[in-house]
């Protein structure tokens, strides 16, 4: 059977939350349309045993050791066999029930990228409002990859990229791979089309948030590498600006 869309979930030690993920893509429907893939780090939590506890409902499962991440997240991209590809990892959901059938009825047109809002959660899976509304990074209307000279502007949860653009992430970055990887996808699309609904829900304090001075330092190289050192430098200048109106504007909070 030919797969319209592959979603891949990476766990690792996530017992806490891959329950909310697995239920958010089994309460889909369309399913028949999906390959459903996780990729796990060789959790000791239970994780593991949640995951089997569903195999029925899961196409291709692993758990093996892995270099990190983005090794994991190349892991569910090779076995991906669906048209499209989607990274929805542990803790994330997609934004309700009705998302698939809408995700599928737009992958129709043949975009090359489809994308659109992500709603940040909190641990209680409360949503606590767009991104949009709660970071300084705006959503484009028409995403290219210039856009990303301010930094991430689309949540790689809200990201689907037809598997034939879609690179290996690189594994010399450890936790703004997936920045390098959507500017990729987008440098190698023809039709980037964005959707007028929320995709995901993205979970706060991933790795990227816990480790933010590191982030911010590597997200620096993968922009240079695109950019050039002297734009990149003035872009996050920037960025720094921004966030400190942002910051000022909501009194002290940045989200």
């Amino acid at each position: 059977m030919k797969y319209k869309l592959s979603i891949i979930t990476i766990t690792y030690q996530a017992k806490d939350y891959i329950n909310s993920t697995l239920q958010s893509v089994f309460e889909q429907k369309d399913l028949q349309a999906v390959e459903y893939i996780v990729v796990d780090g060789a959790s000791t939590d239970g994780t593991w045993e949640i995951i089997q506890n569903h195999s029925d409902k899961i196409q291709q499962k692993i758990s093996e050791k892995d270099k990190g991440i983005y090794d994991a997240m190349n892991k569910g991209l090779q076995m991906a066999t669906g048209e499209y590809v989607l990274f929805l990892n542990a803790g994330d959901t997609f934004a309700n029930a009705e998302t698939l059938s809408k995700i599928l009825k737009d992958l129709e047109g043949k975009p090359d990228v489809l994308y659109g809002e992500a709603q940040f959660i909190n641990l209680k899976h409360e949503i606590l409002g767009l991104r949009s509304d709660l970071t300084p990074q705006k959503l484009p209307t028409q995403a290219t990859w210039k856009d990303f000279k301010f930094g991430m502007v689309i949540c790689h949860q809200s990201f689907i990229a037809k598997k034939t653009i879609a690179p290996l992430f690189d594994l010399k970055y450890r936790l703004s791979s997936d920045v390098d990887w959507e500017i990729n996808c987008l440098k190698r699309s023809n039709k980037i089309q964005k959707t007028d609904y929320p995709i995901s829900n993205y979970l706060m304090g991933g790795a990227s948030v816990q480790n933010l001075k590191d982030s911010w330092k590597e997200r620096f190289e993968v922009l240079k590498s695109h950019f050039g050192l002297i734009p990149t430098i003035f872009h996050h200048l920037f960025i720094i600006f921004r966030g400190l109106i942002f910051a000022f504007q909501k009194k002290g909070k940045y989200w």
